[in-house]
């Protein structure tokens, strides 16, 4: 063998321990991850907006940047064998297409509506946006995808099937988020719309912005490659938990009642998936176990 040839071994033997390491953290802490991470972000978002948290700590954004990664890494980690430069380029192509479709609807009230930032989710790009705003958006549209794959199984392989369902989920998503934003002052709409302060306009906004994300991401993977991968890591979906006990939680706490049944049914989605179990996970509750699974 040349000496090229050693090189992407070792290459690859390096990249695979890190990719062991890195999900025996994830799996060694998935119940501190997608349970105590997202309940206490509920309690710290809610007792910001009601002013029961003094200033350095009310919507601190190192705080929220840093549990939004830590919440979003069972799926960046689950991920990370299937990103190769083809799913770099197109998720880079996302990552410009957030930002653009963004900043345009920030300044031009279209295609969302009037809305505004009322806090900074850290550092701002152009003054309008969050620098962070692909932490916040991408993984959204990846999870509602995994899903869709998931629940749909054998019809998943028609496109006919696949992408309006992905298309239907990521709207789904931000009928559960941006109730609850609202709720907490993450970002307000002028005027406010009928549905918890939410225009409608918003959501015929991400049917434009949920179509043009699924399409990439549809295109981004090998779509059975990466089944096979979600299908084999159990805390692939863990940041879409983390999503609903989030958002759900604070729906409920606001009296959002259809934001937080729609959280619901997303639960249910996810235990169709056999890889939550009940009992489990109400064990690690009481015990403060590793949160484990048949599958594991």
């Amino acid at each position: 063998m040349d000496r090229s040839g050693r090189s992407t071994l070792e290459d690859e033997s390096t990249r695979e321990a890190i990719q062991g390491r890195l999900e025996d953290v994830v799996r060694d802490n998935r119940f501190t991850i997608a349970v105590v991470f997202p309940v206490v972000g509920a309690i710290t978002l809610v007792a910001s907006a009601e002013g029961l948290l003094p200033d350095p700590l009310a919507y601190n954004p190192l705080l929220i940047l840093f549990g939004t990664a830590v919440m979003r890494s069972p799926l960046i980690v689950g991920l990370l064998p299937r990103v190769d430069w083809r799913v770099v380029g197109f998720l880079g192509v996302l990552t410009a297409y957030t930002y653009a479709i963004e900043i345009v609807g920030v300044r031009t009230d279209w295609p969302y509506g009037a809305f505004e930032y009322a806090i900074q989710l850290g550092p701002m790009l152009l003054g309008a946006v969050p620098l962070a705003l692909p932490l916040f958006f991408i993984p959204l549209v990846l999870n509602a995808y995994l899903l869709t794959l998931l629940v749909l199984e054998g019809r998943a392989d028609s496109p006919l099937y696949r992408l309006p369902t992905a298309i239907a989920a990521v709207v789904a998503i931000d009928l559960v988020l941006d109730p609850a934003a609202v709720a907490v002052g993450f970002w307000e709409f002028t005027p406010p719309g009928p549905y918890y302060g939410v225009p409608v306009s918003n959501y015929l906004g991400w049917i434009l912005s949920g179509t043009v994300a699924v399409v990439l991401v549809d295109h981004a993977f090998d779509r059975r490659a990466l089944l096979e991968r979600v299908r084999r890591c159990e805390f692939v979906l863990d940041d879409l938990v983390s999503f609903v006990l989030l958002w759900g939680t604070i729906n409920v706490l606001y009296g959002n009642w259809l934001a937080a049944a729609i959280s619901g049914l997303f639960c249910l989605g996810l235990l169709s998936t056999d890889r939550y179990d009940v009992r489990t996970m109400t064990t690690a509750v009481r015990s403060g176990t590793r949160w484990t699974s048949d599958r594991e």
